[in-house]
């Protein structure tokens, strides 16, 4: 791996987590569509990986699954680990100062950002 694709998918970690903590979502709607669209990895290779990212804490035995079939990757997976902690903790310190309203509509415009993303722009 490159310098500038470690620094990439760690930028995404750091993403995710803070975005984590802002609106209560980072691995399926960041991570995954990031490793797809900006990674070029394939839908599965992305879930795999994203779920071997949070595999301790959350879906072990998910990522397992895909990791049996051959579709995680894991020193990308411990990569965007290490850098999701650090944003989940940056985006909790910010969205504690925003009012819900705020928070509300970042969450809504993220969401149809991406939706539209899929639905009109996918590979």
């Amino acid at each position: 791996m490159s310098t500038g694709y470690i620094i990439g998918l760690l930028a995404v970690g750091l993403v995710a987590g803070f975005m984590s903590s802002m609106v209560g979502i980072g691995g399926g709607i960041i991570i995954v569509p990031a490793l797809v669209f900006l990674f070029g990895m394939t839908q599965k290779m992305a879930q795999g990986t994203s779920l071997a990212m949070l595999s301790l804490p959350v879906a072990f035995i998910g990522a397992f699954n895909y990791y049996k079939e051959g579709q995680v990757n894991w020193k990308i997976a411990l990569l965007l680990a290490a850098t999701f902690v650090i944003g989940g903790y940056l985006g909790s310190k910010v969205v504690l100062g925003l009012d819900m309203a705020i928070i509300k509509k970042i969450f809504a415009v993220f969401m149809i950002v991406i939706a539209i993303k899929y639905l009109f722009f996918d590979k």
